[in-house]
């Protein structure tokens, strides 16, 4: 017996039902509800910088206890923002808060800066990574309300990025933090930046310190004395930054010497100098040449002397104040322009490319599931040509249709701000699990544990034989269904472009995607000659039903699989309770007489019961450190480690190459790439001959830093995979690694 047209209505409503609760339900996956998505996101990526809104209150947000806030900037290699001074250029960075009644944020609590040479001036700033926190002051009159969760946090910001160029930039995130609950997932970041925070010079006290103080020489230089620093900085190089701008020349060199425990340094005056402070408060450091955090301590010193006349106060470039205030214009609502769209042999390339994605997709091990269904099709209407070519007509507009409608869905997504990618549905455990009821259902279906004529109305149940092209249309919805977690080679350029477009040109690309997947079975339906080769119908056709069977099963063990990534053992094992109960439920309503009124209704109850007990569990996000001790696939013992922002960039810096694989649980592609190439042993050899550090990124649950990693690489789903070398562009990989093409790449190194 044919599948019945029940399965594809049922997987078109779960595929409508796990879209709405997907984007109600997100919160779950990121630091910002679905209300806020509008307002902004924790995350801001752009080619230059990545910015991150964090928050640390170990004891919930109460009034006493700690409460931090901080962006955290990861600078592409070479590039730089500024400190509260910023030097002879630049701007530093600012931070516009907007927080509940009862939450005060304070100033920037500025780590040590470096002092970043360029020609003949200098800047303060930071390369690499660093978090600027905030403390914040919980007032006795915060009352968020009896049924409060979160407290919203907002942020705008804004900072100048340079490398030779500069960039004006500025972002608006959107965090929501628990009150009541533990928030201390970057506690470890915000230790390190209060340590990388100058302390006082003398344990204790603050302000000007006695026999500290900087005497004006000649009118020319400041002659600085400073008392009372660490015994472990006697005799060593120190570099000073002072707060107030535009008072010394921050590019000259100058003299510097200890006397005992006094350190002292003259340094020039700025010949263009505009500020005479009565009291310089100035940060010093030892000189380390690196670009990690390093301490600093901190001292108000005395100005002795009169100030010559000063200059008058130097102002922004016309060049940056031109682009400054274009970027003040489009933050304040200015009309932005809409992307132009691409040119027509770009337009051209992508689509070709999405054709011939799709058309691969086909060879997927993903899809694999759905050749039974279509294969029975096909034979079905073998010698009706009629029967045939709209079966392949209808299959296809279902096919053309999903990939449509996930398109849009994810593109409205990221323009309300989510960060999300291709195969989205599947980071959320709702939808994994209802996938994965849907083929356990079909498996007992076609093993022929029941047949939906036997509880079901005549007219429902014959829906299949009386609406034939509605059943080969709900096909291809299926058939979208399973194939979308998979990633073929020529998609991953083509689904990347798709965040650059306009949306009508955008969907074009998915519809070719679409048209691709289809091809097949549309061609084979519409040339007659593939129809006359079929073999025709006959009992054999029930013996091949029951063997469709365990590829549908196999398929449930690997989404079990899959939410055990996202949920733990426990979700993991609870979704197996209920598929029992679901198979109970079913065989029981298929019996016949008082057998079917009795273990039917004692069947419902127990479902019911465990639907009460163990759902929870299934769609309940779990800790990272409950799911695995590291990421999916990954071996501390194989060399692999935990992929995060920055990291790769900073290992780039000190001279190593490194690989990153881009991977998920549910990405079939990836677990069959990371099972064979990348666990060959000539590959894993000519990694460690070059060194190679190795970095997984696991895409399993929802992660935006991710996301933004792969749209910076153009990509929009994994797999991925990318070389990092020193000062050479990143290599991008193909989708079905080979091992020959990833030792010639390493070759290159």
């Amino acid at each position: 017996m044919p599948i019945r047209l029940l399965h594809r209505l049922a997987v078109t409503l779960l595929l409508i039902a796990a879209s709405a609760y997907w984007t109600s339900a997100s919160a779950q996956f990121g630091s910002k509800s679905a209300a806020a998505t509008a307002a902004g996101s924790s995350v801001v990526t752009t080619p230059y910088v990545r910015a991150e809104l964090l928050a640390h209150a170990p004891q919930g947000v109460a009034p006493g206890q700690p409460l931090w806030l901080g962006l955290k900037i990861t600078h592409q290699p070479e590039w730089h923002t500024y400190w509260k001074n910023p030097g002879d250029s630049g701007l530093p960075t600012d931070l516009a808060w907007t927080l509940p009644p009862g939450l005060d944020a304070g100033d920037i609590a500025w780590p040590v800066p470096r002092k970043m040479p360029i020609g003949t001036l200098a800047n303060y700033g930071y390369e690499g990574t660093v978090l600027l926190p905030v403390p914040v002051t919980v007032a006795s009159t915060f009352a968020p309300g009896p049924l409060a969760q979160d407290a919203t946090i907002r942020l705008r910001a804004s900072w100048l990025v340079c490398r030779k160029e500069c960039i004006p930039e500025e972002g608006e995130f959107t965090l929501q933090l628990p009150i009541r609950s533990t928030t201390a997932l970057h506690a470890a970041a915000f230790e390190a930046a209060a340590k990388a925070q100058p302390r006082p010079v003398m344990a204790g006290t603050s302000g000007i310190i006695p026999d500290s103080q900087a005497q004006l020489a000649d009118g020319t230089a400041l002659q600085v004395s400073v008392q009372g620093l660490p015994t472990a900085l006697r005799g060593k190089a120190l570099d000073l930054f002072p707060e107030t701008p535009e008072v010394i020349d921050n590019a000259a060199q100058w003299s510097q010497s200890w006397n005992g425990s006094v350190w002292t340094a003259r340094i020039p005056l700025a010949a263009q100098r505009s500020n005479s402070p009565s009291v310089m408060p100035v940060v010093l450091a030892v000189q380390d040449g690196g670009h990690g955090a390093r301490e600093g301590y901190r001292a108000e010193l005395k100005v002795l002397g009169t100030w010559p006349p000063a200059a008058s106060m130097a102002t922004v470039s016309p060049a940056l104040e031109a682009a400054l205030k274009a970027n003040a214009a489009n933050a304040a609502g200015a009309a932005v322009p809409a992307p132009s769209g691409a040119s027509a042999l770009t337009l051209a390339a992508a689509l070709l490319g999405a054709l011939l994605g799709g058309l691969l997709l086909n060879l997927m091990p993903c899809v694999f599931p759905v050749l039974a269904i279509k294969v029975v099709g096909f034979t079905q209407h073998a010698q009706n040509r009629r029967a045939h070519r709209n079966s392949g007509l209808a299959y296809t507009a279902g096919v053309v249709l999903s990939f449509l409608a996930l398109g849009a869905l994810m593109l409205g997504l990221r323009a309300a701000g989510e960060a999300v990618g291709w195969g989205f549905q599947l980071q959320s455990p709702a939808v994994v699990a209802g996938l994965a009821a849907l083929f356990t259902l079909i498996a007992l279906n076609l093993a022929g544990v029941f047949e939906f004529g036997h509880f079901l109305p005549s007219s429902v149940a014959s829906l299949q034989a009386r609406h034939p092209v509605a059943d080969s249309f709900l096909t291809g919805v299926l058939a979208v269904a399973v194939a979308s977690p998979c990633t073929a080679p020529f998609m991953g350029a083509s689904l990347g472009l798709t965040a650059t477009l306009p949306a009508a040109q955008a969907l074009a690309v998915f519809a070719a995607l679409g048209l691709g997947l289809a091809l097949p079975y549309l061609a084979a339906s519409l040339v007659p000659a593939v129809a006359r080769a079929l073999p025709r119908p006959g009992a054999w056709m029930d013996t091949f039903r029951k063997l469709m069977a365990f590829p549908m099963l196999a398929t449930v063990v690997w989404l079990v699989w899959v939410l055990g990534q996202q949920s733990g053992i426990d979700g993991a094992g609870a979704l197996l309770i209920l598929l029992v109960g679901m198979a109970l439920v079913v065989w029981a309503l298929s019996l016949a007489g008082r057998a079917r009124l009795w273990m039917g209704s004692v069947a419902v109850a127990a479902m019911a019961l465990m639907l009460w007990a163990f759902a929870p569990h299934v769609t309940r996000v779990a800790p990272a450190a409950e799911v695995a001790a590291a990421p999916a696939g990954s071996s501390p013992v194989s060399g692999w480690q935990p992929w995060a922002p920055g990291m790769a960039e900073e290992v780039v810096a000190s001279g190593r190459p490194v690989f990153v694989d881009f991977t998920a649980a549910w990405c079939v592609t990836c677990q069959y790439n990371k099972k064979t190439t990348l666990a060959n042993a000539d590959v894993l050899a000519d990694l460690q001959a070059k060194n190679v550090a190795l970095l997984r990124a696991d895409w399993t649950r929802r992660d935006p830093a991710i996301t933004a990693a792969l749209a910076a690489l153009g990509r929009s789903g994994v797999p991925v995979y990318v070389f990092y070398r020193p000062g050479k562009p990143p290599v991008v990989l193909t989708e079905i690694l080979t091992v020959d093409e990833v030792r010639r790449t390493i070759a290159t190194l």
